[in-house]
C-alpha cells in the first residue's frame, strides 16, 4: 500500500511531467523582442547533451562496479545538465528564429526521422527519469533498478540524437 507522501510525489511527478513539455511550446512561441538573439547557444546546448550521453554511460559503468556513490552523483549531474540544456534550448527560441533544415532526399527524411524520436522520447523521458530517481532517493533499490532499464537507454538516446539533431542541422543555421 503506498503513503499518502508516495502517492503525493507521485501526483507531482506527473503534474512535472506535463507542464514541463507546455511550458516549452508556450515559451517556444514567446519571441522576446529588442533582445540580442542568442545564437552561440547551439554548439553549448548541443555540447551539454553530448557531456548528458558520457554521464549516463559512466554511470552505468560505476553501478556495475558498485561505486553506488559515484553513481549517484553522475546521475544528479546528468540531471542537472538536462536542467541547463533545457533552460538554453528555450533561451535560444525565445531570442531566435528556428533554422529550417536545408538537407535533401534520404537525409531530409533520416533527418526527421531521428528529430521527431527525439522530441517525443525527450516528453516521454521526463517522467521516466523522476520516477527512477525518486526510487533511488527513497531506497528502493529494486524498483529503481528495474525502472533505469527502460530509462536509461531511453535517456541515452536522447541526448545521444540531442547531438545528432545538432551536427545535422548546424551547417544551415545562418
Amino acid at each position: 500500500m503506498k503513503t499518502l507522501k508516495e502517492h503525493q510525489l507521485k501526483n507531482l511527478i506527473i503534474a512535472i511531467s506535463a507542464a514541463i513539455p507546455l511550458v516549452v511550446i508556450v515559451l517556444f512561441n514567446v519571441k522576446l523582442s529588442n533582445t540580442t538573439p542568442l545564437t552561440f547557444l547551439p554548439p553549448i546546448y548541443a555540447t551539454i547533451n553530448g557531456i548528458t550521453a558520457v554521464l549516463l554511460l559512466s554511470a552505468l559503468w560505476a553501478i556495475k562496479n558498485q561505486k553506488r556513490l559515484l553513481h549517484q552523483r553522475l546521475m544528479q549531474l546528468a540531471l542537472l545538465c538536462s536542467v541547463v540544456f533545457l533552460i538554453m534550448y528555450v533561451a535560444y527560441h525565445m531570442t531566435s528564429e528556428s533554422t529550417p533544415y536545408g538537407g535533401e532526399g534520404t537525409m531530409k527524411f533520416i533527418y526527421f526521422f531521428i528529430l521527431i524520436t527525439h522530441i517525443l522520447l525527450s516528453v516521454a523521458v521526463i517522467p521516466l527519469v523522476l520516477f527512477t530517481y525518486v526510487r533511488a532517493w527513497n531506497k528502493d533499490f529494486e524498483g529503481h533498478k528495474k525502472l533505469a532499464r527502460i530509462t536509461f537507454p531511453v535517456w541515452l538516446y536522447v541526448a545521444i540524437t540531442g547531438v545528432v539533431v545538432y551536427l545535422m542541422i548546424a551547417p544551415f543555421y545562418n
